[in-house]
């Protein structure tokens, strides 16, 4: 048996989510049915580095899958490439140690959120970024990041829907926002992410960018260890997750 992993990006908009579901269309599902095309019919597991909720893209998800096939990895990508649909790209494929688990083993986590700044909705942005037309205050949001970074109890900024059992402790290595024409993007790096974090983030700045809320308050939040000091959960289609890397 070999173990393979994959870097693949995906557009999340027609997709329940990553994870399989019964009758709903998940990126594990389009995966394992291709996978099982080329095994001929065999089952084969596949197991993502984290999942993503529906609506939610990726341009550098990374999964893991053992097989007994022995091919080259440029015929992988051209199989996937020929099965896959068009929402979904195997960008990269590497034959790894057996020891190599696309879960267990990330280091380190980049998501990033898309703001459409525009007056006016651009409906061929709408799936894609979260449109807020009032004012936002770049800099109030930027000094709002500053509290993010470090370790913390992160359970104010957590879904009360979350099934992490244990403590909520996460450490953010980097979090900040720059503006690309008509966008702010958040861009955020970190150990690891609890249920829903980067979206109630990026719901919570978004109220400190609309003058609801002051750059310090981010440092309470944290503190207060409660889900109903933060803002509101923004939706999913602003969501990436960037990039996953491991040692």
């Amino acid at each position: 048996m070999e173990r393979i992993k994959c870097t693949l990006q995906y557009d999340g908009t027609f997709f329940a989510g990553f994870q399989v579901q019964p009758d709903k269309r998940t990126v594990q599902q389009v995966l394992e049915e291709a996978l099982k095309k080329m095994h001929k019919g065999s089952f084969v597991r596949v197991t993502p580095s984290g999942r993503t909720d529906a609506g939610v893209h990726a341009v550098g998800q990374v999964v893991h899958f053992d097989t007994p096939l022995s091919i080259p990895e440029k015929n992988w990508l051209m199989a996937f490439q020929s099965l896959l649909p068009d929402d979904v790209f195997v960008d990269r494929v590497e034959k790894v140690a057996d020891s190599f688990h696309a879960r267990f083993d990330v280091k380190e986590k980049e998501y990033r959120y898309k703001i459409y700044t525009g007056e006016k909705p651009d409906i061929f942005r709408r799936h894609y970024s979260y449109h807020v037309s009032r004012p936002l205050h770049v800099e109030a949001m930027s000094e709002a990041c500053t509290h993010l970074i470090g370790t913390h109890d992160f359970t104010s900024l957590s879904s009360a829907k979350s099934t992490v059992k244990g403590d909520k402790i996460r450490t953010i290595y980097e979090a900040e926002l720059y503006e690309d024409g008509d966008e702010v993007i958040i861009r955020i790096k970190g150990s690891g992410f609890l249920y829903n974090m980067v979206r109630i983030i990026a719901g919570t700045l978004i109220e400190v960018g609309t003058g609801k809320r002051e750059p310090g308050d981010f440092k309470h939040i944290i503190e207060g260890k409660d889900r109903s000091l933060a803002g509101k959960t923004a939706p999913p289609q602003g969501l990436y997750l960037w990039k996953v890397s491991y040692d």
